[in-house]
């Protein structure tokens, strides 16, 4: 049995390699390396696959996510809701821009952003929601959407971790995510779902004017040269990572069902241990793209759990071990601890397991028969 990763990212090279190699000689023969019709046909890809007008490629995920709030046009001191219980990068740029976070806690069975919980915190100054589709499981969307539009909010979607999943509404409308909102930003980072060799992100929108905002910004402001007709910054994804990314792109969807198979083989495994509560997914698993498979282990010692694995050299993770409103960076005064029972909660009992596109039937079983005798 070949070594266990947490993400395989060689072994999934491996596969692509002529691809690759072939797409950056391409850009590096033209010496096209800014906004390169490397970039531009990556864009026309992602547009196409998501289903969405617009695709506008960046440095990375935190600055996507940031430029899409900058082209909201919001106020210092407006006030922002997201969840508790994700990365910080979602509430860091919040900051960044003067804006409020306004932390809620999380629905227990998906791990995202519980939509009672986002009516109760809304204000007169609330202006957004930024749901996170948390380990490629999306968030409750049409629910979300229906409060935003009630109380005249922007929705803006952090993809970072769903990319590829699909949506399907009441009425059976299937809407890829990333195309669910205002505007959503996602990472590129190598070990997403969809990955580059470095840094990139890019935001989606269906809005035209917005997109046509959004594009400046990303480019010191300018759309003619030495024009600079908004505040904007520099956020470009080079065309190396363009490249790459445009090979992958062709095998989303197969990395996404490798990782829907592991992920229920996993959980075939697992699910009957009263110990261990497994990921929640809908029966087709058309919602959920697993960009981790997170474990809540209950009434046991999960810490025990982890240091046992690394023993066994099966690695993991705890994604995330401190909430969000306990952050030394993010502490509010005002905020009470028995407003987020959930997160407090989870904090205590997730684990993530080895989780890609690589993964072999018996390294999974493998990784399942260790937490098993761990647990007894």
């Amino acid at each position: 049995m070949e070594p266990i990763r947490m993400v395989d990212l060689k072994g999934q090279y491996t596969f692509i390699a002529a691809e690759v190699k072939a797409a950056l000689d391409e850009v590096i023969e033209s010496t096209a390396f800014i906004n390169g019709p490397a970039v531009k046909e990556f864009q026309a890809n992602l547009e196409e696959y998501l289903g969405v007008k617009h695709v506008i490629p960046c440095a990375n995920g935190t600055d996507a996510l940031q430029i899409a709030l900058m082209g909201l046009k919001l106020e210092p001191g407006d006030e922002i809701i997201t969840t508790d219980f994700t990365f910080a990068a979602t509430v860091e740029v919040i900051s960044l821009l003067r804006l409020k976070p306004v932390l809620v806690d999380v629905d227990p069975k998906t791990f995202n952003i519980d939509p009672k919980a986002v009516e109760a915190a809304i204000t007169p100054k609330t202006k957004a929601i930024i749901p996170v589709h948390l380990f490629g499981q999306t968030a409750d969307m049409e629910t979300i959407n229906t409060i935003a539009e009630k109380h005249n909010l922007f929705v803006v979607e952090d993809n970072a971790q769903g990319i590829g999943a699909t949506y399907t509404y009441k009425d059976g409308r299937k809407v890829k995510t990333g195309g669910l909102s205002h505007v959503a930003a996602t990472s590129f980072f190598p070990s997403k779902n969809l990955g580059a060799y470095g840094d990139g992100g890019a935001i989606f929108t269906n809005d035209d004017d917005l997109a046509h905002y959004i594009r400046g910004i990303v480019n010191h402001g300018m759309y003619e040269r030495y024009y600079h007709d908004v505040v904007g910054v520099n956020s470009r994804l080079d065309a190396m990572q363009a490249a790459i990314l445009n090979v992958k792109l062709k095998y989303l969807d197969y990395y996404n069902e490798r990782r829907k198979e592991a992920a229920i083989r996993y959980t075939a495994l697992l699910q009957d241990h009263p110990n261990i509560i497994t990921p929640y997914r809908e029966a087709a698993c058309s919602s959920h793209v697993f960009h981790q498979y997170t474990l809540r282990i209950i009434n046991h010692d999960r810490d025990g759990l982890v240091k046992y694995l690394n023993e066994n050299d099966i690695p993991c993770g705890v994604y995330y071990p401190v909430p969000l409103h306990r952050q030394k960076a993010y502490i509010d005064p005002a905020v009470s601890e028995e407003d987020f029972p959930v997160t407090n909660q989870l904090v205590k009992e997730v684990i993530s397991l080895p989780m890609h596109s690589e993964l072999s039937v018996d390294q999974i079983e493998h990784v399942a028969s260790k937490i098993l005798a761990y647990l007894g």
